[in-house]
């Protein structure tokens, strides 16, 4: 966790940036990363050289030897004048880390296109000497600095489209339960958030076997996780926030996740995404493996197909959709949830207020939680109802003293044994599969949902017009006073 001071000194970075002309928060988020970075290259070297010095032994230096490369290293060229801070990352560290390769390509494959953007000398320092200023050595704080400031693309325009509320992605996180043994997809991973905060939980979880076991180490860092965007600004924070929190290897590229040319399938274990919902694509561009099961070209449709397509037999997912996914009229969405409900598992459905998105989105929204097994084995699908995420549902998203359904969910979730004797009239209860074929396979929890009505008692006519009299007859009495006292 971050003190408010560590937070205090990101948003005067960003106030800096801001006050000098960067006003879009994509571009402030990627002239960070890349400072990261290029103070990660020096601690690198820094260390690599005082373990050099204790050991005796030779080692493959990041920046050239000589005094014009040390000149690059951030402990050097901190110090300096701002016109000459400016003018070294400008002209001689930017293209330096483009052309970098080596035992560092796995930072540097992502800042290939790297282009500095810091308008002139004065920020260029100020902004140098805050990040200097920061405890970027520990590696668990480091990762906690770079998600708060991705969270505040929340709160800076129209790019809060592409980010998911990080207690949202925490709970799809702990209802999944992610191990060490599965292999992680986002294919629509905007900043990462859900393959950072499934590798939060399994450093959490199994701390011990990362210290300990070198093959399950090696598969945390480097095979486990894999995400996907269209957009190469999205692909470099993503990156780097993987970077940050240990996830050294992760597979983060360009890739049309619904377009012919991804072609791939059964290879994950575990979906989690919260992909874009833009209307429609042009049909001739996706997969026809994907319009085989549902022949469409709405997005919300195909990805779940798509989901479907990348897992393993076996492999579970849990997913955010817009509602219309659930009780949709056409074809391509009944053909939809039969693929899911008769040739899959379909384990849960759990309906989320449509403030949870704002200010960006009022649509309401669900996650679905299924598993692969392309023979079937849905009995009984549990639906809950959230009411509350914790925070207002209106544009200011303030936090609320009760906290909201997300504990309940997980607990409900993680002990179904005692779901089965709930009344539809709960928060949550079980449907069995076949009421849902017989409703054509509508997902909506309110076509099974029960409403209690409480019948409600009042007073005789004659009574309530006794009262209203009374009322008359006191405001005339206080009417008379005041006129008194004129």
């Amino acid at each position: 966790m971050i003190t408010g001071a560590l937070k205090n000194k990101i948003d005067q970075i960003w106030n800096d940036m801001f006050s000098y002309g960067m006003s879009n928060p994509l571009v402030v988020i990627e002239q960070l990363t890349y400072l990261f970075f290029i103070k990660s290259l020096d601690d690198m070297e820094t260390e690599n050289e005082k373990a050099a010095e204790i050991f005796g032994t030779d080692f493959t230096r990041i920046f050239p030897a000589d005094a014009a490369g040390q000149e690059m290293r951030w402990s050097v060229f901190q110090h300096k004048k701002a016109e000459d801070i400016h003018a070294i990352l400008r002209d001689r560290v930017f293209p330096f880390i483009k052309q970098l390769r080596g035992d560092t390509s796995s930072y540097t494959r992502y800042m290939e296109n790297a282009v500095f953007s810091l308008p002139d000398p004065l920020i260029t320092e100020k902004v140098v000497t805050a990040i200097t200023a920061l405890p970027l050595s520990d590696r668990d704080l480091k990762g906690d600095l770079y998600e708060y400031m991705i969270s505040k693309l929340q709160t800076a325009g129209r790019v809060g489209q592409f980010r998911t509320p990080r207690h949202i992605i925490r709970m799809m996180v702990r209802l999944m339960q992610p191990t060490l043994r599965d292999r992680i997809i986002d294919p629509a991973c905007g900043t990462g958030g859900f393959l950072v905060g499934a590798g939060s939980f399994v450093r959490e979880h199994y701390d011990r076997e990362l210290r300990t076991d070198l093959r399950l180490r090696a598969h945390f860092q480097n095979e486990m996780f894999t995400g996907y965007d269209t957009d190469q600004t999205m692909l470099r924070i993503t990156a780097m926030n993987s970077i940050l929190h240990g996830m050294d290897g992760a597979d983060i590229r360009f890739n049309d996740a619904l377009s012919k040319n991804n072609t791939d399938a059964d290879r994950y274990t575990l979906v989690l995404a919260n992909p874009p919902f833009k209307g429609s694509l042009d049909g001739q561009n996706v997969a026809g493996n994907l319009t085989a099961k549902v022949k469409t070209t709405k997005t919300e449709l195909l990805f779940v197909a798509l989901f479907l397509r990348v897992l393993d037999a076996g492999g579970r997912c849990a997913c955010i959709v817009p509602d219309g996914v659930l009780f949709g009229a056409s074809r391509a969405h009944k053909d939809l949830r039969k693929e899911l409900v008769d040739h899959n598992l379909l384990q849960a459905v759990i309906s989320i207020p449509s403030g949870v998105f704002k200010p960006y989105a009022g649509v309401s929204t669900a996650i679905l939680i299924f598993t692969k097994t392309g023979t079937g084995g849905t009995e009984r699908v549990w639906f809950y109802d959230m009411k509350s995420d914790g925070y207002s549902l209106d544009d200011k998203r303030e936090p609320l003293a009760d906290g909201g359904d997300i504990e309940d969910i997980v607990q409900r979730f993680t002990h179904m044994e005692e779901e089965t004797e709930r009344p539809r009239t709960a928060q949550s209860f079980l449907v069995p599969v076949d009421e849902i074929r017989t409703n054509g396979y509508d997902l909506s929890i309110n076509k099974y949902k029960e409403i209690e009505y409480v019948p409600q008692e009042y007073p005789p006519p004659q009574e309530i017009l006794a009262d209203i009299r009374g009322l008359y007859r006191e405001l005339d009495g206080l009417l008379a006073d005041l006129e008194q006292k004129i």
